[in-house]
């Protein structure tokens, strides 16, 4: 065989070439680099409530520090069931219908390898997470973009019909959602919840932020929707809610006949969840009640109105969220071209780091649109919004 030939087949394979970093995390490697207020990756750096590093730091000097068995451990999966039970209504089964994952990240993964095969398409709401799409794109799958519809980013029924195919096979929901912060209704749920059932599609649904609610919004899971749960595929976890986004411990619940598959490739891709951080939130899910969730919400909710009022100042015309914590925010009048120039601008002047809007739509959209996550400390928040500020007073 010729050297030629031989080296020819040293190549990347069909998806690699166009892979690139997320835009989010460049964002934060360039605020890193000068030293920058981070408003860029959701990374949560709020405290760790104290029962929860505690739990983690007693289990590792307990020993609890080899791996778990496939689906998590038992006393993690018994006090998620009776979460869920607690807030949503649901009765699950923690030893047939839930598999602690790394983050939901993790959980979307293998959810996607055990029940997606490639050219199958996804449908996804626009503004969308970004891994999700890329996730998609992994194992070779389709996302299909369906637009909601701004400022409030609503449902468009009609539109998603439209992009339903002899192809489609799912849809992903993300409420409370990331960028828009956007909390689908009832209403709009029950109109999905009838297009999947008659289409026969499986629904995605990551609720990582489903404690992070403002105002008169509502968190209602897909799942609770009669008719519904054999095709729901719920994910959740406890990175944002615990602020410990760096201990990827999340969690996914789904159909007896779905869960065996689904842990078949998270345990190959992560063989579990870290064993003492699942012992440390299951000491928060035990411990923390209603009274944690109510008062994180309302601390962001006062974060919320801190970073909107500083971008209104600065003449960015929030969309102000329901849910989550970021917000969009209109970049129309900074320098570039594109929003990911808009973003290097806006941090080269004021040293505060946004993401490019145009990560989480569809090429050629959201370039008029940058994010800001407000789920900081308070002084850190406030720094940020001081530096913001000085560009309403320039003009």
């Amino acid at each position: 065989m010729e050297q030629a030939e031989v080296l020819s087949r040293l190549r990347l394979s069909e998806l690699a070439p166009g892979v690139v970093q997320s835009e989010i995390r460049a964002m934060t490697q360039e605020c890193d680099r000068i030293g920058g207020v981070n408003l860029a990756q959701g990374v949560c750096d709020t405290e760790v409530p104290e029962v929860v590093a505690e739990g983690a730091i007693r289990a590792i000097r307990n020993g609890l520090n080899i791996y778990t068995r496939m689906d998590g451990i038992e006393r993690l999966r018994r006090a998620i069931a009776a979460k869920v039970e607690r807030t949503l209504g649901i009765v699950v089964d923690p030893d047939r219908e839930i598999l602690v994952t790394s983050g939901v990240t993790g959980a979307f993964q293998a959810g996607a390898m055990a029940l997606l095969n490639p050219g199958d398409e996804v449908l996804l709401f626009e503004p969308f997470y970004g891994y999700h799409a890329s996730t998609l794109r992994s194992i070779r799958a389709k996302a299909v973009p369906v637009a909601l519809e701004a400022p409030d980013w609503g449902l468009d029924v009609a539109a998603v019909r439209t992009a339903i195919t002899p192809k489609t096979r799912a849809m992903v929901i993300n409420t409370p959602s990331n960028p828009a912060g956007k909390v689908f209704t009832r209403s709009e749920l029950e109109a999905l919840a009838e297009i999947a059932e008659e289409f026969d599609l499986f629904v995605f649904t990551d609720e990582i932020y489903e404690h992070f609610i403002y105002g008169g919004a509502k968190h209602v899971s897909p799942a609770t929707h009669p008719g519904m749960r054999e095709r729901t595929i719920l994910m959740s976890g406890f990175s944002k809610t615990f602020s410990v986004t760096g201990w990827r411990v999340g969690y996914l619940i789904a159909d007896p006949k779905w869960v065996p598959s689904i842990g078949y490739f998270h345990d190959l891709t992560y063989v579990c969840a870290p064993a003492p951080l699942q012992q440390g939130c299951a000491d928060g899910v035990e411990k923390l009640g209603a009274e944690f969730y109510e008062g994180l919400a309302r601390e962001h909710e006062v974060k919320r109105a801190m970073i909107v009022d500083a971008l209104r100042d600065a003449g960015m015309r929030p969309h102000v969220p329901d849910g989550a914590y970021y917000v969009l925010a209109s970049a129309e009048n900074l320098p570039g071209a594109t929003a990911a120039e808009k973003a290097r601008a806006l941090l080269a002047k004021t040293g505060v780091a946004s993401v490019a809007g145009s990560a989480f739509f569809r090429p050629g959209k959201g370039e008029d649109l940058l994010r800001f996550c407000f789920a900081k400390k308070d002084r850190d928040l406030e720094e940020a919004c001081r530096r913001l500020r000085g560009l309403g007073s320039e003009g």
